[in-house]
């Protein structure tokens, strides 16, 4: 792995209570805010040629990848174009927040998980999920492969490199009584996991079991999503006032995502050259990897029958009530206010 993305990768994995104070703190002002080139009610109006298409900015949450496959699709094939959308994707990494950018309103669609959607809301700062890239999490907990670990439980006596005060590992050691588990700080690098086949680590499926292959080191990883934590990922998110001021814009913004995304479904190889454009760091051969193994997360589940970003009232009920027991939420949210399916293609 790259140095860009390996020493990072902590702030892609982590949700803490520092970054949540920032939120509550420094964005209430800008909150709801739209930048200046989409506000305009011509924009909004725009289904024509005649009419000039509207600036918008989407923000990813980290650096370019196939896990922005057909949002990158939709840029490169002109789907954003056709639906009256002059496109700017900004790419994420650390330091970046999505969330804070949006919520200001200097873009107008970020990325991020489901339970970033109900902190912030937590926070006063009323985000809305318009759509859900990934069905399935693609984090879990990678473990060596001849270790003796097939469940959450089973991380009892065994170090883990995990984020500070990230959700789902707070759900999994309530959840699986992991009181015997010696937790660690979790810093981007993979070199103790390697050293020592006993210990785990937080992962993202898609990524380092690719690098832990290239080192021949044999893996398997727990997801979160088969024990209990499974938040949307890679949803796509405005405001409540950018939604309920710009719906055509919203609505060409998300049918442009999907058709992008089915787009990248076939065509990953023709796509990831030009997302490796936007990050030179990333070898062809591992955006391969990635593009494939992101196929059941992205396309399965609901999806297979929905359609790609379909999300339910169900999924994040249980979100909620989650992230309610163990405490990051103080108080469950309205989720009937967090999301809407309303601009997702009719099937």
């Amino acid at each position: 792995m790259n140095s860009k993305t390996k020493a990072q990768r902590l702030k892609r994995h982590s949700y803490t209570a520092v970054s949540l104070l920032l939120l509550a703190a420094g964005l209430l002002s800008g909150c709801g805010q739209s930048a200046k080139p989409a506000a305009s009610g011509a924009g909004d109006k725009a289904a024509s040629a005649e009419k000039r298409p509207v600036a918008v900015t989407q923000v990813t949450n980290w650096f370019a990848q196939p896990e922005h496959g057909g949002n990158y699709a939709a840029l490169m094939k002109g789907f954003y174009n056709d639906a009256g959308l002059d496109m700017t994707i900004q790419s994420g990494g650390p330091g970046i927040s999505a969330t804070q950018i949006v919520a200001s309103g200097k873009a107008q669609f970020g990325m991020g998980q489901a339970d970033e959607i109900l902190f912030a809301r937590q926070n006063g700062i009323p985000l809305v999920a318009v759509m859900a890239i990934f069905q399935k999490n693609p984090q879990g907990i990678m473990v060596h492969k001849e270790q003796p670990i097939k469940s959450m439980a089973d991380l009892n006596g065994h170090k883990v490199y995990v984020g500070s005060g990230v959700a789902y590992w707070e759900y999994l050691k309530k959840a699986y009584k992991l009181d015997k588990a010696e937790e660690l700080k979790y810093t981007g690098q993979l070199t103790n996991f390697v050293n020592d086949p006993t210990t785990a680590t937080q992962s993202y499926i898609t990524s380092e079991p690719y690098t832990m292959k290239k080192q021949g080191v044999e893996v398997n990883v727990l997801l979160n999503a088969d024990f209990g934590y499974n938040p949307y990922a890679n949803l796509m998110y405005t405001t409540e006032s950018f939604l309920k001021e710009h719906p055509d814009t919203v609505k060409a913004f998300v049918e442009a995502t999907v058709k992008g995304w089915n787009y990248y479904k076939d065509n990953y190889k023709e796509v990831n050259a030009f997302i490796k454009e936007k990050n030179p760091d990333t070898p062809l051969e591992q955006m391969e990897y990635s593009a494939t193994a992101l196929q059941p997360l992205v396309f399965g589940e609901d999806a297979a029958t929905q359609g790609v970003g379909y999300m339910t009232k169900e999924r994040w009920e249980t979100l909620n009530k989650r992230l309610t027991e163990i405490g990051p939420l103080k108080s469950a949210q309205d989720v009937s206010k967090v999301f809407t399916t309303d601009f997702l293609p009719k099937k």
